[in-house]
């Protein structure tokens, strides 16, 4: 169980990360290109969650073994394992996206 903590923790940080890094760093990209780097970099948090989501999760085929094995194996709780998995990754997807609109400001406009 301590283990599977570790891991809904992780994922989270893991979608984050995606998020944000990959926005801040995709908006230097628009600055370099004469782009509003600001209104880039919130396009890309809200482009970039679901590709946080799969990069949280480890890919979508370990997952569906998963579910499988949930399913039709008799194992219910990793399927609640899988769901906690998703919706952290989901919580962290978001939370970066909400960090970038608020850095950015890019709801006031």
């Amino acid at each position: 169980m301590e283990r599977f903590i570790i891991t809904l923790i992780i994922a989270f940080f893991v979608a984050v990360g995606v998020v944000v890094g990959g926005s801040v760093i995709g908006s230097i990209g628009a600055f370099l290109s004469n782009e509003p780097p600001l209104k880039t970099m919130n396009q890309l948090a809200n482009n970039l969650k679901i590709w946080a989501l799969v990069a949280a999760i480890g890919g979508t085929f370990d997952m569906i073994s998963s579910l499988e094995r949930g399913l039709f194996y008799g194992t219910p709780t990793e399927v609640v394992k899988q769901i906690l998995l998703v919706m952290s990754a989901m919580s962290g997807a978001y939370t970066g996206s909400q960090f970038i609109e608020w850095f950015t400001q890019e709801h006031l406009n």
